[in-house]
This record gives C-alpha cells, structure tokens and sequence, in this order.
C-alpha cells in the first residue's frame, strides 16, 4: 500500500482536514502491510487482551461508521457493539482476515468521502454526542483524525512486537 503524502494539494480547510484523515487512514493500513492472518489476530497486550491488529482496524471501521451515519446522518445504529458488551467490534475481528477488514475499511473510507465533499463543514449533525450537542461536519472529521492518529500508535506498538517491523 502506497501511503498518501500528509501535505494537501490545496490550502483551503476542506482539503487540509480530508488529507490529514485520509493520511492517518493509509498509515492504519499501511502498519498492517505484510502481517500474516494469524499475527493479525494475536494479543500481545497482557493488560488490553482485545488489543490486536485486527481489532484495532475493526474498531477504526466501526468509530467512523458511528460519527457520520449515527451521528452526522442520524440513523439507526447497526454497530455491532452492545451495552453488555461494548467492545465487540474489537472481539469479533479476530474472526475474520485481516484483508477483508481492510478492504470493508477502505471501502467504506471511499463512501464517507464521497458524503464529506457533498456536505459543508459548518453542517450541524443530525445526533448529539454525549453531552447533548449537535456538532458540525468539521468536528467530526477533527475528531475521526486524532481517533485514528491515536490508534496508529497502537499498531506502531503491536507491529514492533509481533515481527520488529517500525515505521510506516
């Protein structure tokens, strides 16, 4: 995978927030460039035992999928999480290849851009968060950057120690 350059091709706000995003979404993929399926689905973490590669790219697959179809459009939640369990997006990634929750991932990357260049950025969100708000189209996407940004870090760190592999 090729990743992206950080630096847009344009200077205006839309295009400065949609590089970034997408740069810390071809970093994701590109951390799990060559990991095989099983690697893919180890814990390495003794304190975070939901903590695998494929998790992780679960998780970022369902965090956007809740901030612009839950929250931005206002639909009904299909995430797979629930109240008794609300980390089963990272528990059942392990039942599947790594190369088809990258796909998914990037599949539906492809449509969340498509729904970010038909929106302005000041457009309020259809759900509120946690507090009650409406945020804006803007919000979400800075929130969605340091979200993934923050979960790189995670497969830096389970990278390193399933096979030594830095950078990327």
């Amino acid at each position: 995978m090729t990743r992206i350059d950080d630096t847009p091709p344009a200077w205006d706000e839309r295009t400065q927030l949609t590089t970034f995003l997408d740069y810390a979404r071809d970093t994701a993929r590109a951390k799990c460039d060559g990991v095989s399926a099983e690697n893919a689905r180890k814990a390495l973490l003794p304190g975070s035992p939901l903590m695998t590669m494929s998790g992780v790219i679960n998780h970022l697959r369902w965090v956007e999928y809740y901030w612009f179809q839950v929250v931005f459009l206002g639909e009904e939640d299909r995430a797979p999480m629930t109240d008794e369990d609300p980390d089963r997006e990272m528990r059942i990634a392990v039942e599947f290849p790594l190369t088809r929750l990258l796909d998914e991932y990037a599949e539906q990357s492809a449509r969340y851009r498509e729904l970010v260049a038909e929106n302005d950025l000041a457009k309020q969100a259809k759900g509120t968060i946690r507090n009650g708000l409406h945020v804006d189209l803007r919000w979400i996407l800075l929130h969605l950057t340091e979200e993934t940004a923050r979960h790189n870090g995670h497969l830096d760190i389970l990278r390193e120690m399933l096979d030594g592999t830095t950078g990327g």
